[in-house]
């Protein structure tokens, strides 16, 4: 015969389990999505459509890019920062990204650390970045980009 403090200690145990399960499938999806739109960004840089590589970027004036000279706040200057630095498809080269590490800080909060490499003609110029991703909405964007 089964007690009714082993039922509920086994309950209690069964349902720990399928929340974790659950979380951890959540945190799955949410990674899958952000490295597809690391990919799409990619692919638009490689055609040299800056446009379409902004897209997963927060569109607000409170976007934060740090780069080699300093912040840059929102969305238009941070497009507009990417123009200057990349006036051509040469200077864009070949954009690979390697995503190192990606980190919860909270149900709706991403770090994720990577590598960046531009192949160009007569250089490799490279780095790191750290993205925050944030789900806003049901969309998942990059609210902050420190690269060097």
């Amino acid at each position: 015969m089964i007690h009714y403090k082993t039922l509920t200690r086994f309950s209690l145990a069964v349902l720990i389990y399928l929340f974790s399960f659950a979380e951890g499938s959540a945190q799955n999806k949410a990674i899958q999505t952000m490295k597809r739109l690391m990919k799409d960004q990619e692919t638009a840089w490689n055609k040299g459509d800056l446009q379409a590589f902004m897209q997963p970027y927060w569109q607000s004036d409170s976007l934060l890019f740090v780069g080699k000279n300093g912040p840059t706040y929102g969305w238009n200057a941070t497009l507009k920062r990417y123009e200057q630095s990349y006036p051509t498809k040469d200077a864009m080269g070949e954009l690979r990204f390697e995503i190192v590490e990606t980190r919860s800080l909270s149900k709706n909060c991403y770090l994720m650390l990577g590598k960046w490499t531009l192949i160009r003609k007569n250089d490799q110029p490279g780095g790191y970045f750290t993205l925050v991703w944030r789900k806003i909405g049901k969309q998942w964007v990059i609210v902050a980009d420190h690269s060097s």
